[in-house]
C-alpha cells in the first residue's frame, strides 16, 4: 500500500506527498481528494513554508508535462497527456521506453503550452520571462524574489534530445539545493518518486493565497518601528 504523508494542512494550501510509481502515487492521491500540484502552487507553497521547510528542500513531479515534437520542437504544457494517461506512460518508463504521442494527444497537449528554449532563466526577470511568467503565473515574480534570498540567482531547464517521434515526459521541480530547476529529461516515472497533491482546504484557496517572504515581513516591521518580532510572525505563520 502506498503511504501518504499529510505534511502541509490547510494554511493557505493544504498538500501532501507520496513515494511511490507515478501512476501508483497519483492515483492514491487523488483517492484522499488530492489533485497532483502544478508548478504554480508548488512554487506558492515553497513561499508560504519558507525556504528551509522539506517542500522547498525536496523535489517532487509536478502536473505540468514537457512536450517533444520533431519539426516543431520542445514545449512546456498544462495538458500533459501523461496526467490522463499515467498507467501506460508509467508501463512505457518501466520497460525503458519512452511515451509516445499520437498526432491527436500531440495537438490536445499543445493547446495551452509554450515553447522552451532550455536557456538558465535569471530569477530577477521570472515576472518578464514568458516560460518562468507561463510556469508561475501571478507569482512568478514573487517566486522569482524569494529565489534570489535564497542565493539563487538563475534556475536552469534541463531537455532530453527530440527523436523521430512525438513524446513526452513529465516535470519534476528540482529542490532549492538543486537550484529549483524545471527537469523535463527524466523517464524514470517508474521508480518511486515523489508525488506532491494539493486540494483547497476550509482555511484558504490556491488561488487566493498571498505569501509573503522574510525580507518584506522585516522591511514592514522597520517602518512600524517594530524590530525584533520577525522570528515570531514567521513561527506562528508557519505552525
Amino acid at each position: 500500500m502506498v503511504k501518504i504523508l499529510e505534511d502541509i494542512t490547510p494554511t493557505g494550501i493544504a498538500s501532501a506527498y507520496v513515494e511511490a510509481p507515478f501512476d501508483e502515487g497519483k492515483e492514491a492521491l487523488e483517492s484522499r481528494g488530492y489533485n497532483v500540484i502544478s508548478l504554480e502552487d508548488n512554487a506558492r507553497l515553497r513561499i508560504q513554508q519558507g525556504k528551509d521547510a522539506f517542500v522547498s528542500r525536496n523535489g517532487n513531479w509536478v502536473r505540468e508535462g514537457v512536450l517533444y515534437v520533431p519539426k516543431k520542437g520542445i514545449f512546456l504544457t498544462k495538458n500533459s497527456p501523461i496526467m490522463l494517461n499515467p498507467k501506460e506512460a508509467t508501463n512505457a518508463h518501466r520497460k525503458g521506453k519512452d511515451y509516445f504521442l499520437t498526432g491527436e494527444q500531440v495537438e490536445q497537449s499543445l493547446v495551452d503550452s509554450i515553447e522552451l528554449s532550455g536557456e538558465a532563466i535569471p530569477t530577477n526577470r521570472f515576472g518578464e520571462n514568458p516560460t518562468t511568467a507561463y510556469a508561475f503565473g501571478e507569482i512568478a515574480e514573487q517566486y522569482g524574489n524569494f529565489l534570489k534570498e535564497a542565493k539563487i540567482n538563475k534556475i536552469s531547464i534541463w531537455l532530453a534530445d527530440l527523436q523521430d517521434k512525438p513524446f513526452a515526459r513529465q516535470m519534476w521541480f528540482r529542490d532549492l539545493g538543486g537550484g529549483s530547476g524545471l527537469d523535463g529529461d527524466g523517464r524514470d516515472l517508474g521508480i518511486d518518486g515523489r508525488l506532491r497533491g494539493v486540494k483547497i482546504g476550509a482555511e484558504g484557496t490556491a488561488s487566493n493565497f498571498v505569501g509573503y517572504t522574510e525580507k518584506q515581513i522585516s522591511e514592514v516591521l522597520k517602518r512600524l518601528k517594530l524590530q525584533g518580532l520577525e522570528g515570531q510572525i514567521l513561527s506562528g505563520l508557519r505552525q
